[in-house]
């Protein structure tokens, strides 16, 4: 899996996976017409002048070199403090591989990089898998807004992260890798050169931890070296150490 900023040759593609997702969750409270003036309108030639904005984040996703889903975000108020994640879609027949949670994590991760220091979501209310999706990764709703959508008016609810206190931020997801259970957190996360570290653990209760999760090839072949340098043998993607031993001083 491979998440990377998105570029103009990926317009098109976002157009076709924005399509086809509001299709197959949409309709239910949404018609075909509909959705189809508000893709032509949301992703005219002003989307792509939109992704060479300073306040604008648009993540995409790729599995085997196919596109396969994207996030559209945008910073917002004094200093640009608050990061919105306004839409997040997965190809449908790219679902229920824990794409989605992955592509949540990068782009709050590129959001607080920027300069957040809030993270808000919005999800349409009539959308029961987007609220779900929201509530079992680490968020909570906090309010709602109106929003139009052709010539009807909708409720979307706004989320913000739930209050942990000294845990922060975190969702945990179950992974089959090479035939090992893991329950990786993408809550405690470790800078690499190429993409984050994320702790895995053995059970759900986050007891015992397995290895480290490398978030840039979904492989669990690394470990973490003495002085906080973690490298992983199947991407060369790696930490650098963080601290002195105090026996070399």
């Amino acid at each position: 899996m491979e998440l990377r900023e998105a570029t103009i040759d990926d317009v098109e593609t976002i157009r076709s996976i924005a399509r086809d997702s509001l299709h197959s969750t949409y309709t239910d409270f949404l018609d075909s017409e509909t959705i189809d003036d508000a893709i032509d309108q949301w992703y005219s030639d002003g989307f792509a002048d939109e992704l060479e904005s300073d306040d604008a984040v648009v993540l995409v996703v790729e599995r085997d070199d196919e596109l396969v889903g994207y996030s559209q975000s945008d910073l917002v108020g004094q200093q640009y403090g608050t990061g919105r994640i306004l839409w997040l879609h997965i190809d449908p027949a790219a679902r229920g591989s824990g794409t989605g949670v992955r592509l949540l994590v990068r782009t709050r991760e590129k959001l607080l990089d920027s300069g957040a220091d809030q993270i808000e979501c919005f999800v349409l209310a009539d959308n029961e898998g987007g609220n779900e999706f929201y509530r079992e990764h680490g968020f909570e709703r906090a309010g709602q807004r109106k929003v139009d959508i052709g010539e009807e008016t909708f409720t979307e609810n706004v989320y913000v992260e739930q209050d942990l206190g000294d845990e922060g931020w975190g969702t945990v997801d179950e992974l089959d890798i090479d035939g090992t259970t893991v329950y990786v957190n993408y809550g405690e996360a470790a800078r690499g050169s190429q993409s984050p570290f994320y702790v895995a653990y053995e059970d759900q209760e986050r007891t015992t931890q397995y290895g480290w999760f490398c978030g840039n090839c979904d492989s669990l072949e690394n470990a973490m070296g003495s002085m906080g340098q973690i490298e992983c043998n199947v991407c060369g993607n790696q930490r650098k150490a963080t601290r002195w031993d105090a026996s070399y001083l």
